[in-house]
């Protein structure tokens, strides 16, 4: 695994803490309390904003990073949890995974499945071309439509810091989708933010158990 260190103040930054990446833990934090867990095991401590607010929802949450600056609860790399097997009912990897080569997401999908007890939610970066459309009737809620071509001809990410993005060149939709199914998960629900285009969240349940 490559480390990229950062300190705390990297995550706090005004030019990090966009409206966008806010609207993103927004939906991180709604798709984790839609899994009902008790236990959250949070990849990537960030800035702490995500596992302090899931813990002001009695949530126990525990944090995983490599950078010990961070203050995670454990220090360790994504592809080699140091955790036994179904330690949390959900993993959360927000903003984590486009981090490493992609060689090394296969290793973090398995070892996120061989962690969770249920469930998974992760975000990854969606880069490409956006089509967008919004409009609403009296009394009736607000309609909105996302449409995004991938810029499959390109091969360099947006940020400097990924090592890849879906939507470039040798990185479909597909492909992730695959590297998902392998993995032992199935993909339960899959989106796009009308207000943060440039990610897309992935709910993921483990195949052996119920939907309920």
């Amino acid at each position: 695994m490559i480390e990229q260190k950062k300190d705390s103040r990297h995550y706090l930054r005004k030019e990090y803490v966009k409206r966008e990446r806010f609207i993103n833990y927004w939906n991180q934090i709604n798709e984790v309390l839609r899994c009902n867990p008790k236990s959250v095991l949070e990849i990537g401590a960030g800035n702490h904003i995500v596992a302090n607010i899931l813990r002001q929802f009695g949530i126990h949450v525990t944090t995983l990073d490599i950078n010990e600056s961070l203050k995670p609860d454990i220090v360790g790399p994504a592809n080699k949890i140091p955790l036994e097997r179904e330690s949390f009912d959900a993993v959360l990897a927000g903003h984590i995974l486009e981090h490493l080569p992609f060689d090394q997401f296969n290793e973090c999908l398995k070892e996120i499945y061989r962690v969770s007890k249920k469930d998974a939610v992760i975000s990854i970066p969606h880069y490409g071309l956006t089509f967008s459309i919004a409009f609403k009737f009296p009394l009736l809620k607000w309609k909105r439509f996302i449409f995004k071509i991938p810029y499959f001809w390109k091969t360099k990410p947006l940020s400097g810091e990924h090592y890849w993005e879906i939507g470039l060149r040798g990185y479909s939709l597909a492909r992730v989708e695959n590297a998902i199914k392998n993995s032992g998960f199935f993909i339960f629900k899959r989106f796009i933010s009308y207000d943060d285009p440039y990610r897309m969240i992935f709910v993921l349940k483990k195949r052996n158990v119920s939907l309920d």
